[in-house]
């Protein structure tokens, strides 16, 4: 299949690892001109040479931004515009926020949290738009969690704020859908990233067990049996956020190894 990605313009967040590290390594296969985009410059230096190395793709750009600094946001937008005179793909994603329950998180947490999942989303929409609506054309692709359908024990805060991103992209579906433009959002499951080990290293100090029995108990809650790859997940994004998608928009899609029981 043909995703029609070659020489598109397309801007990933949080990309120097994880999750958005490997969304933008699969564009970057796909011959797209790939900007990369988080806080750490020495981290982001490294990805790129890493995914050119990797997709054989030379066509890899970094900026630093923390997308909960409006300013940053309208930069990285402007580079990737100044680099290739457009935004045909945007990839929102950022990291997520703390574990816990209600009253172990304070109003700055609350905010940070907004800022960081919800509002970051917001911006880099209202940024990116003038240029996909002008051309007629775009996707959006904001990368969740699987609480957008079925809520995290001790993950509040993405409760909370994770559905809100849902909420957004279905109100967006119907009032971009004139220009050509597909919005959908994606939420992993238990997929092999830091993030995931971390989550489990808290649980495994919480119980007094070691966190191989913690990565083991989370497998076997998993019909397939096992974490998924990053770049398993990274596929269906890309996907989502291609050519190749042509009519669908407004939704959600769980990258979850059949986890998720919600309908």
């Amino acid at each position: 299949m043909d995703l029609g990605l070659k020489g598109k313009s397309i801007i990933v967040t949080a990309a120097s690892k994880g999750l958005g590290k490997a969304t933008a390594l699969e564009y970057a296969r796909e011959g797209a001109h790939v900007l990369i985009a988080s806080r750490d410059e020495t981290q982001l230096q490294q990805t790129v040479e890493e995914i050119k190395q990797e997709s054989e793709n030379p066509n890899i750009q970094y900026i630093v931004c923390d997308v909960k600094k409006p300013t940053d946001i309208q930069q990285m937008v402007q580079a990737a515009v100044d680099w290739n005179g457009t935004v045909d793909v945007l990839i929102n994603n950022a990291g997520g926020p703390p574990a816990g329950t209600f009253d172990q998180f304070s109003d700055e947490d609350w905010q940070h949290a907004f800022e960081l999942n919800l509002l970051s989303v917001i911006r880099s929409v209202r940024e990116v738009l003038p240029y996909m609506k002008k051309q007629g054309h775009g996707h959006i692709v904001t990368i969740a969690s699987s609480s957008i359908k079925q809520s995290l024990d001790n993950l509040l805060l993405s409760n909370v704020f994770r559905p809100g991103i849902l909420g957004l992209a279905k109100s967006l579906s119907q009032e971009l859908s004139q220009y050509n433009i597909f919005i959908n959002t994606v939420g992993p499951g238990m997929i092999k990233t830091d993030r995931i080990i971390d989550i489990n290293k808290q649980k495994a100090k919480e119980t007094g067990t070691t966190l191989e029995e913690m990565m083991g108990q989370a497998e076997q809650t998993i019909p397939i049996g096992r974490l998924g790859e990053p770049d398993e997940f990274a596929k269906a994004v890309v996907f989502l956020g291609s050519n190749a998608n042509t009519y669908i928009t407004g939704q959600a899609l769980i990258v979850d190894g059949g986890l998720v029981k919600a309908l």
